[in-house]
This record gives structure tokens, C-alpha cells and sequence, in this order.
């Protein structure tokens, strides 16, 4: 018999000053049955970080041909793509050459980020449109330890960190970024 997915309702309020963005939101997540709770709260972090009213969660593990979440305009067209994890080389090109923007959101231990940066990085040169930024494996898992059926937090992003907080506790998460190189 399959296992449903896990229903989580989030309410955020974002507080974005480096793009003066500042909004609240509620979300309906569904956690696959296969989907690990830190990978639930990536896929929201990635949301905190590209906050905009038409960006939106997609089927995600559900579907090959979709991002976690992306932002499409009127037309249709994909304007933002993004991707949390370790995604092959091949899913990124094909993101870089649908969307005008794509986010990688890579988190996980050492011994996986490191070897999967080094086995792609040289063939990401070309694309002007790509963003990785990697989470520290500590911060990420603590905000996984948050997960619950029922979240409020704030949200506020400051020179690219990020002060998350719920009623009981603040944590501050730094993304690094592997590109591009600066």
C-alpha cells in the first residue's frame, strides 16, 4: 500500500531586505513519502530566498521534467528554475537553457557536496544564468529539526544571511556560494 505524503502548513512572514521585499505567506507542502523533513525545509528556504508572489512549489520528486519551485510569467515562459540538492550536470543545462534564471540550492555533508561541485563545476562556465549556493550541512539540519504539521516563522535576509525564527528559537543560515566564483 503507498504511504500519502505528509501535509505541513507554513505561514511566513518575510522580512527580505537586500531586494526590499517584504510580504507574508502561506503555503501548503506536501512531503513525499520519500522526502526527507531537511529537504522539506530546503525546498522553503530556497522559497525565503527568491520570495515573489508568482513563485510557486512544484510536483517536485513527482516530476523529472519540473524544478522544486519556479516562477513562470504570463506567457507561460520560465523566468526562475530552482533546484535543491545535487542535481546532475545534465538537469542543470537543461535548466540553464529554459529559464532565465537558475538557483541550485546544494546541502548535505562534505563528503557529498565536495566530490559533486568538483565533478561539475568546470562545465558550468557557460552559463551566465546559474546560481549555486551550498548550505552549511549543520545550519541545515537544524532548521530540518523545526519541522512541523503547523509552521509560523519570520523570516529576515540581510547581506545574504538569513535569520529564521519560530516563537521558540532563532537560527542564523549563511549560504555559501560555489558559483559563480567571486
Amino acid at each position: 500500500m503507498a504511504q500519502n505524503a505528509t501535509v505541513h502548513k507554513v505561514h511566513l512572514q518575510l522580512a527580505d531586505m537586500d531586494r526590499h521585499h517584504y510580504a507574508d505567506y502561506s503555503h501548503t507542502l506536501a512531503q513525499h513519502p520519500s522526502e526527507t523533513e531537511e529537504r522539506l525545509m530546503m525546498r522553503l528556504l530556497a522559497f525565503m530566498l527568491k520570495a515573489d508572489e508568482q513563485l510557486e512549489f512544484t510536483r517536485g520528486l513527482c516530476a523529472d521534467d519540473e524544478p522544486d519551485l519556479w516562477l513562470k510569467n504570463y506567457s507561460g515562459e520560465i523566468e526562475s528554475w530552482i533546484d535543491v540538492g545535487l542535481p546532475s550536470d545534465k538537469r542543470i543545462r537543461k535548466a540553464c537553457n529554459r529559464a532565465q534564471h537558475v538557483l541550485v540550492l546544494a546541502y548535505g555533508s562534505d563528503q557529498a557536496v565536495t566530490p559533486w561541485w568538483e565533478g561539475i563545476k568546470g562545465q558550468l562556465h557557460r552559463f551566465d544564468n546559474l546560481q549555486v549556493l551550498r548550505v552549511p550541512m549543520e545550519q541545515s539540519q537544524q532548521l530540518a529539526d523545526w519541522v512541523q504539521r503547523g509552521m509560523h516563522l519570520q523570516c529576515t535576509i540581510e547581506d545574504g544571511q538569513l535569520w529564521v525564527t519560530d516563537s521558540e528559537r532563532t537560527l542564523m543560515i549563511e549560504p555559501q556560494s560555489l558559483w559563480p566564483q567571486g
